[in-house]
């Protein structure tokens, strides 16, 4: 764990996809709106977190490698105060890319008795033109050399076909968080990271099969990762790697307040252990602590080294 603790401070990982601005406002319920038989949130606290591709990027950098982060934004408030956000948090935002005509993606989270009321969302998808890919490939390669990319597609339109083809060639390791809405040819990645709907999904698994084991190995026949990572909430998670028997992992959260931004510590984690010389079991025994850690807070969290070293004392 220390060995690669300290290669993860050696290790630049390039993040890129749909980057989002994370809005929390907490309160408290004392009563029903005369209104509508809704509750009256009476909000006590603000906060604002980078969400989508840049809380994975943010993961990145709480875990102590180097984050770059390649995505888009507005030309509004809110672009500005993300790229606060994440020069406090160290992740390297020169690559987003400020759109005229698109809103920076916002989701407002409202949060009452530790538990989510409501979420509203402001978005507007668009898919990623000719132009943005040769401007988003030329400014990767660019960079001085990059030891892993991570694609974050959250079906907002950054993450195109054009796109993925092109940056799988710009690293040695390539990781995708995937978006089962979105018809995509995923062939040529070190390593997906579903959930367990998701690889249900992906999968093309009939309405009600909840057989997830069968959904992981033919998304590896299908689209032949060298590994996938299955994360499974309350069962932990799931490696499958061709050839090899799967590896279940249960989980170590002991306790969970909000599983929101958990998958995009997983993969952060997952790819950074990679990048460091991990085996994919490590790697994936390593994002499996993290995510207990993140799910213990309230809020889009990042795990820090020695919240890491802690858990896996504990």
């Amino acid at each position: 764990m220390e060995k690669l603790l300290a290669e993860f401070r050696r290790r630049r990982v390039l993040v890129v996809g749909d980057v989002m601005i994370d809005q929390f406002l907490y309160g408290n319920v004392a009563r029903i709106s005369p209104e509508a038989p809704v509750p009256v949130v009476e909000v006590a606290r603000e906060e604002w977190h980078p969400g989508g591709a840049a809380n994975t990027a943010r993961n990145v950098s709480s875990l102590g490698g180097g984050a770059l982060l390649v995505g888009r934004v507005g030309t509004d408030a809110a672009a500005d105060q993300l790229r606060r956000l994440l020069q406090e948090e160290n992740v390297d935002a020169r690559g987003l890319l400020r759109m005229k005509d698109l809103p920076t993606i916002r989701k407002t989270r409202i949060i009452a008795q530790h538990q989510q009321v409501c979420r509203v969302d402001r978005e507007r998808c668009a898919l990623l033109t000719a132009n943005e890919v040769a401007r988003v490939i030329a400014f990767v390669q660019a960079q001085p050399k990059l030891d892993a990319i991570i694609v974050c597609d959250y079906g907002k339109g950054f993450v195109t076909q054009p796109f993925l083809d092109a940056v799988k060639r710009l690293a040695p390791i390539v990781t995708l968080d995937p978006k089962p809405t979105r018809e995509l040819r995923l062939d040529g990645l070190t390593a997906m990271t579903p959930n367990r709907q998701e690889t249900l999904q992906l999968a093309g698994r009939p309405a009600g099969d909840s057989d997830w084991r069968a959904a992981g190995e033919a998304l590896l026949e299908k689209w032949r990762p060298k590994m996938l990572l299955s994360t499974l909430g309350e069962e932990g998670m799931c490696l499958f790697r061709r050839g090899k028997k799967r590896v279940h992992i249960p989980t170590v959260a002991r306790e969970v307040y909000d599983v929101s931004g958990a998958g995009d510590t997983v993969i952060a984690a997952f790819t950074l252990a990679l990048a460091s010389g991990a085996t994919p079991e490590e790697a994936a025994m390593i994002s499996n602590y993290a995510a207990g850690v993140v799910v213990g807070k309230l809020g889009t969290a990042t795990c820090k080294p020695e919240e890491l070293r802690a858990s896996f004392k504990a």
